[in-house]
């Protein structure tokens, strides 16, 4: 019987979510959180198999949400279901350790498939996203714009790229709030960026995750 936990702050998609699973008699819902601190907590108690996290919780903007699970949690298999289309992150949520991605527009079937692909040790991947990383892994490579940045910029684009939040970046490298937000506003006027979420789409392209 393979366990799951839901992570979706959206209380009408969790329930969704419920009925799908429990229409397949193999999947167990064994937890649900509807924050991602909550999330945390929840796992080493429930064990979960599988995680089918939302990429918009509470307290995580993006992506950070997967890289802190992943760090916490090396070995747990996770299961994106968002909002967003593929094109916007699926790419770079595989690359942060997601083992699939799937929306919320996709039929149940779908899901079900995927959280038994996942559960078995592969990665879900619909043909779009096949496509989209065969593109991608095929563009011409894109000009490191980091290369160009002062040490300290790129010591900011690596904490946030790995999903640290403006105070953990603060602590970290010595320096006031006020700083790193303006060292941020360097980063996006200087990258062409306006969100940490893109910051950390750029710091996983290029590995510069810290």
């Amino acid at each position: 019987m393979t366990k799951i936990v839901i992570a979706d702050d959206h209380a009408l998609i969790r329930e969704g979510i419920k009925k799908i699973i429990r229409s397949a008699k193999d999947l167990r819902i064994v937890g649900e959180a509807a924050g991602f601190n909550e999330l945390l907590d929840l796992i080493p108690k429930a064990e979960p198999d599988v995680v089918i996290l939302d990429l918009s919780l509470p307290n995580y903007e993006g992506l950070a949400g997967l890289l802190e699970l992943k760090a916490r949690f090396p070995q747990q298999r996770v299961l994106i279901l968002s909002m967003f289309p593929e094109e916007q992150f699926a790419v770079a949520a595989l690359r942060a350790g997601a083992a699939g991605y799937v929306t919320k527009a996709m039929a149940a079937e779908e899901l079900i498939q995927a959280v038994r692909r996942v559960t078995g040790g592969s990665s879900y991947i619909s043909e779009h996203l096949a496509g989209l990383l065969v593109t991608d892994a095929s563009a011409p490579q894109q000009q490191a714009v980091h290369e160009s940045l002062t040490p300290r910029e790129r010591d900011v684009l690596r904490m946030i790229g790995s999903g640290r939040q403006i105070k953990q970046v603060s602590a970290e490298l010595g320096i006031s709030i006020s700083s790193v937000n303006t060292y941020r506003a360097r980063l996006f006027r200087k990258m062409g960026l306006s969100s940490n979420a893109a910051l950390i789409r750029y710091a996983l392209k290029f590995g510069l995750v810290a």
